[in-house]
């Protein structure tokens, strides 16, 4: 053995000696990177970028790429690079559009943003690197779709070529190294319709601000059509905000997980860009093959999904023109009922697909729900009342007066549990309520939340689900024989998204297999019975209030969602809370 290693150890020496080794970090790139005789250049415009709303005070050096082959009357492919010009892209543009393998791509490079300190001899500029990269949300991608890019199409080449840009998604990559990296994965992943393909190099996705949970929430999120290459280094660094190393390795497992079209090329390189540079002709060639077929999402192994989503079956727009749709509701037909609060509508969703108005005034209304009785009982806020009316548009009975009333659900015993939000002006406390049957004088059953909104109860009704919608918290209570409630906890862990200090977690509802849905502002959270968000699905516009399942064998979920209410069919049927109560199978732990 030990001979062994000896003329092993030999033979390294040996090849370190003729240069037949490459040393750590050393990356020589090839004949696309560099200028080929016959290819024409591209034309480089530079400019100064200000004015910015979403940065404001910053200012920033915009590089543009235009072949030569663009042609103004076809919108041009776009290529938006963090960090300025790295790769020698350029070049490899030049090369790879010359002989066909790429399309025409138009190149913005851009660098960060920059707040001049008011005297430069004091006191320094503000570096917004870090800011506008390392965070997650949609602030840099608004900030490259309304600002940046209207900019540059704003600008002409030399020979007065207007420079115009393709509007779809399929049509645009985005990327950079280090905190770049993740600033381009972050306009991608939270605007899939703008970006579809992404270069990631030496990506920073460690905790400097929260790019460390982009592994769970790409193994939460229903997949997005995103194709992504990832590039990293095993002497990449390894300091207090985490080990990028191995950070773009859970990546690279999370996104394979989750269906995602990924690429990766590990190497043994630190910090820098001398691999991304040389990987950059391939990767761009990989990220557009195909084109123009779009970049689609594929199956993720996430076992909720695959226990709820049809393939093939997307959301679907069931009704728009509202003005702030809220408070949904389904009678024992499947009917859906909901609130278009600015235009003082109650709506139906027939089983039929048809939305007719029910007709009565809803102004003063927020949330309601039908009970076992198949009256339609409803809670308001602005003039606080608890009423109740049938289907058939008789006048409304009003049962309690002078309590605030925010989202209500009835039991199949009749038990009438509502949640109370006081005012934002006011410091009194959240409170839920209990209305017992042929009762006026609702019971204060909870009086200790920052803000109870959407309330739910578990299929065997046996515990009642409160969302706080100023913290990340869904609360359980188990249910008492009398109705009150006892052995409360902070049960139900949401996630929040980035800009937000809360989940804004607001109405909710539960299947017959016990997942507990909540509207939150990431999006539906759907969890396990054990208090777990298992998957998310967002909705078509970004938006959402609250949802109910409905349809004929209540496997269809609406959800309101501003001026829209969308609706998508699901393997799983809802439990209603009207309907005799069933006990689901155990979660497993």
């Amino acid at each position: 053995m030990k001979t062994l290693v000896k003329s092993f150890t030999a033979v390294v020496v040996a090849c370190a000696c003729l240069g037949l080794l490459r040393a750590a970090d050393d990356y020589p790139v090839g004949p696309d990177s560099k200028v080929q005789p016959g290819v024409p250049p591209g034309e480089l415009i530079k400019f100064e970028f200000t004015g910015s709303k979403i940065f404001p005070g910053t200012s920033r050096e915009v590089t543009l790429y235009v072949p030569r082959q663009y042609d103004p009357a076809k919108p041009a492919c776009v290529y938006v690079n963090q960090d300025g010009v790295q790769w020698n892209a350029p070049t490899v543009f030049d090369n790879l559009i010359a002989r066909g393998e790429l399309p025409v791509i138009v190149g913005v490079f851009v660098r960060p943003g920059i707040v001049k300190s008011l005297d430069p001899k004091v006191a320094l500029d503000r570096f917004n690197r870090s800011f506008e990269y390392d965070g997650l949300g949609d602030a840099y991608a608004r900030f490259v779709l309304t600002e940046l890019l209207p900019a540059v199409e704003a600008k002409t080449t030399a020979d007065g070529r207007a420079i115009r840009l393709s509007q779809s998604g399929n049509d645009r990559a985005i990327g950079g190294s280090s905190s770049g990296a993740i600033a381009a994965f972050t306009a991608a992943w939270e605007r899939p319709d703008a970006f579809t393909r992404v270069f990631s190099t030496i990506g920073t996705y460690v905790d400097l601000r929260g790019g460390a949970r982009y592994p769970t929430l790409i193994r939460k999120f229903e997949p997005k059509p995103i194709r992504v290459f990832l590039q990293d280094g095993s002497n990449d660094n390894n300091h207090y905000g985490g080990d990028w190393w191995m950070a773009n390795q859970a990546m690279e497992r999370a996104l394979t997980f989750a269906g995602y079209e990924v690429s990766h090329a590990w190497g043994d390189g630190a910090h820098s860009g001398k691999h991304g540079t040389l990987l950059f002709p391939e990767a761009m060639r990989w990220l557009w093959k195909d084109w123009p077929q779009p970049v689609k999402a594929a199956p993720s192994k996430n076992a909720t999904l695959a226990a709820l989503l049809i393939p093939g079956e997307d959301w679907q727009l069931a009704g728009e023109g509202y003005k702030s749709t809220d408070a949904p509701a389904v009678n024992a037909q499947g009917e859906m009922f909901f609130n278009d609060v600015g235009n003082n509508r109650t709506h139906k969703i027939g089983l039929d697909g048809i939305v007719s108005v029910f007709n009565y005034d809803c102004k003063k209304a927020s949330g309601q729900a039908f009970g076992p009785d198949g009256r339609l009982y409803s809670v308001s806020g602005n003039d606080p009342k608890v009423i109740v009316r049938d289907t058939a548009g008789a006048t409304p009975i009003v049962l309690v007066e002078g309590t605030r009333g925010n989202d209500v659900v009835v039991a199949h015993n009749g038990n009438l549990y509502f949640t109370n939000s006081p005012p934002s002006t006011s410091n009194e406390p959240s409170k839920v309520w209990l209305l017992r049957p042929g009762s006026r004088d609702p019971v204060q059953v909870d009086a200790d939340l920052r803000f109870a909104n959407g309330i739910a109860l578990s299929p065997d009704q046996s515990l009642l689900y409160v969302s706080d919608y100023r913290s990340h918290w869904v609360y359980s209570y188990q249910i008492q024989p009398d109705g009150t409630l006892a052995n409360k906890q902070r049960y139900y862990w949401l996630h929040e998204a980035d800009p937000d200090d809360q989940s804004s977690a607001d109405g909710m509802r539960v299947d017959r297999d016990g997942r507990l849905y909540v509207a939150t502002r990431l999006g539906i959270q759907v969890c396990d019975q054990a208090g777990r968000v298992q998957c998310i699905l967002p909705t078509p516009n970004g938006r959402i209030s609250n949802l109910v399942f409905g349809g004929a064998d209540f496997d269809t979920l609406f959800a309101t969602c501003g001026d829209k209410i969308y609706k998508r069919k699901f393997k799983t049927n809802g439990a209603n809370a009207w309907a005799p109560p069933s006990k689901p199978a155990a979660p497993k732990l």
